[in-house]
């Protein structure tokens, strides 16, 4: 535990940082896991344009927990050492890909960035000028989950466009 680096937070402790940052980690590896499998079982039009987004997308949720767990350790906490854990303490739970149509995969992959926008969002401001470390962390992923959260509405769109297109010419 760093002790000076924990002497740094102003009007916050360092377990309730801990505690919301544990929640945040099971969200991570909840979203790793979904972006991977959702990747094997996707079909449909443009599945290899979706493909190669939730394949990205799964190793930024990676790195994302690999920071968030770095930082819950430099508060002097333990990171949800079980996946038993991630579902029981999850912000934004898991939705299994039980229809693998590629619209419904990526309906389901927004959903999961905007629960993820929300949570980040919130711990932006419960750190602002109280946990300039943590701040700056869930800062640079909330700007991730933004862009993700992007990146699969345009997907989204491009393909809905397409299919439009394609009806259109059948007529």
């Amino acid at each position: 535990m760093a002790i000076r680096g924990i002497s740094i937070l102003k009007g916050i402790e360092a377990e309730t940082v801990v505690t919301l940052l544990n929640k945040a980690y099971c969200d991570e590896w909840l979203a790793y896991y979904q972006y991977f499998i959702e990747s094997k079982v996707v079909k449909g039009i443009m599945k290899d344009a979706a493909i190669t987004e939730l394949d990205q997308h799964a190793a930024d949720e990676l790195r994302h927990a690999t920071m968030v767990a770095d930082r819950i350790i430099q508060l002097g906490g333990t990171p949800a050492l079980s996946p038993a854990e991630w579902m029981v303490h999850s912000n934004c739970g898991y939705e299994a890909p039980e229809n693998p149509d590629v619209m419904a995969v990526l309906e389901q992959a927004i959903k999961g960035e905007q629960c993820a926008i929300s949570v980040y969002s919130d711990l932006v401001d419960l750190t602002r000028e109280k946990d300039i470390v943590t701040y700056d962390i869930v800062s640079q992923i909330l700007a991730d989950e933004v862009e993700h959260e992007e990146d699969l509405q345009a997907l989204y769109d491009d393909i809905e466009e397409f299919i439009d297109q394609i009806k259109a010419a059948l007529k």
